[in-house]
């Protein structure tokens, strides 16, 4: 496993050593052990799978207080652009965001830390998309941010006219209007 750095501290690519030969490949998509020791100490408890169209955009999500996520994610089947946007208010990347193609051919996992909105779209003409999370979901702890917020300015890859969004995700208020964001200098990881 090779961990790739981001712009946003505590973002981070997960790239796993692939063996390949003539009858196939094989790789290790997770190791509780080696992700501790290499990212940071997590510990995932659900893991959750989308099938989605070309055009699908969803997010920009997270969870709130102490039903605070983790997500290590990854596409199994198609194209995504995943992306990470930092919400800790008082973060020197506070509305900054950290964006990956994902594919089941480049195999990369993105790490998305407590304390960040995420999101992705559908780049290829459908996508499997997989996710690990560290704290159970709870619908009474959602949270989200316009996809389209011109502060943030996150370009999806897709033209406009493809987009598609649940009736939810058009509605998402813009970051700077956004209630129950962290604080940076909170550890949302300590129990």
């Amino acid at each position: 496993m090779r961990v790739i750095g981001t712009s946003i501290p505590d973002v981070a690519i997960v790239e796993p050593e692939v063996f390949g030969d003539v009858r196939g490949y094989f790789f290790e998509s997770y190791s509780q052990r080696r992700f501790d020791e290499a990212v940071r100490p997590v510990r995932f408890v659900q893991d959750n799978e989308s099938k989605s169209r070309y055009g699908v955009l969803r997010g920009l999500h997270f969870q709130k207080g102490e039903y605070a996520q983790s997500k290590l994610v990854r596409v199994v089947a198609g194209r995504v652009l995943d992306v990470a946007v930092d919400i800790r208010r008082g973060s020197p990347t506070f509305g900054k965001y950290v964006a990956v193609e994902l594919t089941a051919e480049n195999r990369r996992q993105l790490f998305i830390p407590r304390g960040f909105a995420h999101g992705f779209s559908v780049l290829s003409e459908e996508a499997v998309f997989q996710y690990k999370c560290d704290n159970p979901y709870a619908p009474q702890a959602e949270g989200a941010v316009a996809w389209d917020d011109p502060d943030i300015g996150i370009d999806w890859r897709l033209p406009a006219e493809a987009i598609l969004l649940s009736a939810k995700d058009a509605a998402n208020p813009r970051l700077r209007d956004a209630a129950d964001l962290f604080d940076y200098n909170k550890d949302y990881y300590a129990e």
